[in-house]
């Protein structure tokens, strides 16, 4: 019943809310976000929690109003999603401005491959949608196995819509796909700065152990292509912003695990100086920091969101 209900309820936004004009549905985003910022349930408490390892000078007072401007921020990306199919091509070229492009650009011009790395912050559908459009580039990501299906199958098609390839999280068969795709001269993006799996990487994030998924980095080292972390931000202005950080490269030595581990540090370390500039765009509503784990393998959370986690 409960998945059936979820599978409603997002359906119900794509179908409603994307007919709705773009100050209606900016302000009603706005408010659900307040609305749950104000019940203080674990989803805006954990983010608090995350928050203050980033900010870690931060008081009380200053970690409610980041976490409040964080969930309009995250909700601002739910509207945008919702509304994202509908939005012509030129409104998505003019949706989306990112610093130091002209890595991405001579990045796509080596023919070696790009793995795109991102955390959860901003609206990644959107940079996505920008990077089919304007640059003409498709590219292939993956999507974490969702319940219901049905509700696996809605994200699936939206991004498909979007001009993007899709494969599933589960099982070891998408790792190959996407090595065939970099070894081709192609693209892949993946949001990489939560492990859903029991094989991260530890990393030392804000000065913490936390894990991170091996995949962009081993994906860089076993087929040649460059590695370019990518972190997002919004402005009081309707345009997402962004920035294309320079390129990690394999170390010449080491093993093929010690290589993945050096530059999945250097990934959490660019992942951190966009979420340190950018705190309250970073919408990481569940646990990450190995202290905050039990001692089972890392997994969702979906009692910890005011939703479901952003796929």
């Amino acid at each position: 019943m409960k998945d059936r209900l979820t599978d409603a309820l997002y359906g119900l936004g794509w179908s409603t809310v994307k007919k709705l004009p773009e100050p209606v549905a900016t302000g009603l985003g706005r408010r659900i976000a307040d609305a749950a910022w104000k019940r203080r349930g674990q989803g805006v408490l954990r983010l608090e929690a995350n928050l203050a390892r980033v900010v870690p000078d931060a008081g009380p007072a200053r970690l409610a109003e980041l976490s409040r401007a964080g969930m309009r921020s995250y909700m601002r990306y739910w509207m945008e999603s919702f509304r994202l199919p509908t939005w012509s091509e030129e409104r998505i070229r003019g949706g989306f401005q990112a610093e130091e492009l002209h890595r991405l650009k001579e990045a796509l011009a080596s023919g070696r491959g790009v793995v795109l790395a991102l955390p959860h912050m901003g609206n990644y559908d959107l940079a996505g949608a920008w990077l089919t459009t304007e640059l003409e580039t498709p590219f292939t990501t993956v999507a974490e196995r969702l319940k219901p299906e049905t509700l696996y199958d809605r994200f699936v098609a939206y991004r498909e819509g979007l001009g993007m390839e899709v494969l599933p999280h589960a099982g070891g068969s998408a790792f190959g796909t996407l090595a065939r795709r970099l070894r081709s001269g192609g693209v892949v993006c993946l949001v990489a700065d939560r492990d859903l799996s029991s094989s991260g990487i530890e990393v030392s994030f804000f000065g913490e152990a936390a894990k991170m998924p091996a995949g962009p980095a081993m994906l860089a080292v076993q087929t040649g292509a460059l590695l370019l972390p990518v972190t997002l931000w919004y402005d009081r202005s309707p345009v997402l912003r962004g920035r294309i950080h320079a390129p990690i490269e394999a170390p010449e030595s080491g093993t093929r695990a010690q290589k993945a581990a050096a530059m999945t540090q250097q990934l959490a370390d660019a992942f951190a100086s966009g979420i340190a500039a950018h705190p309250q765009d970073w919408h990481m509503l569940q646990r990450l920091w190995l202290a905050d784990l039990d001692r089972r393998p890392p997994r969702p959370r979906p009692d910890e969101s005011s939703g479901t986690e952003k796929p």
